[in-house]
């Protein structure tokens, strides 16, 4: 195979895929560019726990081979990818950033993991992630926290974190992070990527540490629209071994990418996502503000809706997460509980106080956004909002507890199980990325995809690079 004159790492997967197929780039040659990226860059970045270099190159090598005897399976056959390090890997260890779990290994690999494989993915390693999903930037976990390629002083978000750096930064070309109150799309926010959760039951969880059962979701982190449609198209479907999943069948992801959003309506709840807080930020606010604009230019029809209990949403989720996250975690925290951090052990403990009223109480407001989100969508086919709160920010000084003091733009589609995505819309003065948040009716991923995508080529924020 011919080589290719660019910087590999640089490449979407959408760009290699189309390059493999017609056999003018090499699945060793890619790999080995994003194992070189890595070798040169993760000392500043710490995006991963694990790389996997001779497993990746027997795999690229493998692929490379399928693929000249005519066996091209697809879009991800022969793509590098990495995982959060809570999706369990057969023969790899599976830390979920925490000492609890530093040497378990797998006999299995996640019902995730296994269909990139079987899709021709090449696994590069896994990625550093907020402690069990929860806990960090924590300093007292075994793990560096990742950094922000586009300000090493600065975090990438969470939980997915080294999702988020590692694909911003050209150390992997897509990544698999996991969301139970906007743990995709706010890293994808923060470093200035795409980052889609699907609908609820989608995806199957199989294999994949718990945080919370019933609002834990997987999905892609990818530098374009189109890379995260590739990504779920390979993870999406039902799955027998995770008994939330959907038997609805899986449209083809690539149809919705499509440069058309005119005469869609599109909702935005103002009342809540662009009212003034000391929690949010005006500067991030006023960024989106300026292209919603844009989204009206493209054609469609910006309609002011409200979903009244979007205030309640904040509580409801962190009570539910945190009762479950408990039950799940309990064991190891009475017997153990020196060897979590000390941050993930305080929020954990905190699910112990709750009452069984408490949890069934938030259960109740679950249901009543669920209902006003379910009369809203009959007006509208998507809602636009902010991603996060606020840009990233930096490591000295950084109060985490300022992430649960605020409302929260990411929780309402995890309470309520929506499709939703994350897109690079802007910088503030500072430098840092601002993200753009569509959501839409349940398994509408394809409206998501195409409304973003959209949104993608006019704005074209995905030719800007971090600098490292």
């Amino acid at each position: 195979m011919a080589g290719v004159e660019t910087n590999l790492y640089h490449l979407t997967i959408d760009q290699a895929a189309g390059l493999i197929q017609r056999r003018e780039l090499s699945p060793v040659e890619l790999t080995q560019a994003f194992l070189s990226r890595i070798e040169d860059t993760d000392d500043k970045l710490h995006s991963y726990i694990k790389v996997v270099p001779e497993l990746a190159l027997a795999d690229a090598r493998m692929a490379e081979a399928e693929i000249i005897r005519g066996g091209y399976k697809g879009a991800m056959h022969g793509i590098p990818f990495a995982l959060k390090d809570l999706y369990d890997t057969a023969g790899i260890t599976t830390t979920a950033g925490s000492k609890v779990d530093i040497d378990r290994v797998p006999t299995e690999d996640a019902t995730t993991t296994a269909r990139l494989k079987a899709a021709g993915g090449i696994l590069l390693g896994k990625l550093a992630m907020h402690e069990f999903a929860l806990g960090g930037p924590d300093f007292t976990t075994p793990f560096a926290p990742a950094r922000n390629p586009w300000n090493l002083d600065h975090i990438t978000g969470g939980s997915s974190s080294g999702s988020g750096s590692a694909v911003a930064a050209g150390q992997a070309m897509g990544a698999l992070g996991s969301c139970t109150g906007g743990s995709i799309r706010g890293p994808a926010s923060l470093c200035g990527i795409v980052g889609l959760k699907a609908t609820y039951g989608r995806v199957s969880r199989a294999g994949v540490v718990t945080l919370s059962w019933s609002q834990d979701h997987c999905g892609p982190l990818t530098w374009t629209v189109e890379d995260s449609a590739h990504m779920l198209q390979a993870i999406a479907g039902y799955d027998p071994k995770d008994p939330t999943t959907s038997t609805a069948p899986v449209p083809d992801y690539s149809l919705a990418l499509k440069e058309d959003i005119r005469g869609m309506t599109i909702g935005v709840p103002r009342h809540f996502f662009f009212a003034s807080h000391p929690n949010v930020n005006p500067e991030v606010l006023a960024i989106v503000e300026k292209e919603l604009e844009v989204l009206q230019e493209l054609g469609a029809n910006l309609q002011e809706v409200t979903i009244p209990s979007l205030e309640y949403v904040r509580a409801a989720n962190s009570v539910i997460m945190l009762s479950e996250a408990y039950a799940y975690h309990e064991p190891n925290l009475k017997s153990r509980p020196q060897d979590f951090g000390e941050m993930v052990r305080a929020r954990f403990r905190i699910g112990g106080l709750f009452s069984a009223s408490d949890y069934v109480q938030a259960q109740r407001c679950r249901k009543l956004v669920i209902r006003e989100c379910a009369e809203v969508f009959k007006r509208v086919d998507l809602l636009v909002t902010p991603t996060m709160t606020q840009p990233a920010a930096a490591f000295e000084g950084y109060d985490a507890s300022s992430t649960v003091r605020g409302p929260s733009f990411t929780a309402p589609f995890n309470l309520t199980g929506l499709p939703a995505i994350s897109v690079p819309c802007g910088f503030t003065a500072a430098g840092l990325p601002v993200g753009m948040q569509f959501a839409g009716k349940p398994f509408d991923e394809p409206g998501v995809l195409r409304a973003a995508y959209t949104y993608q080529q006019h704005a074209r924020w995905f030719e800007r690079r971090p600098p490292i």
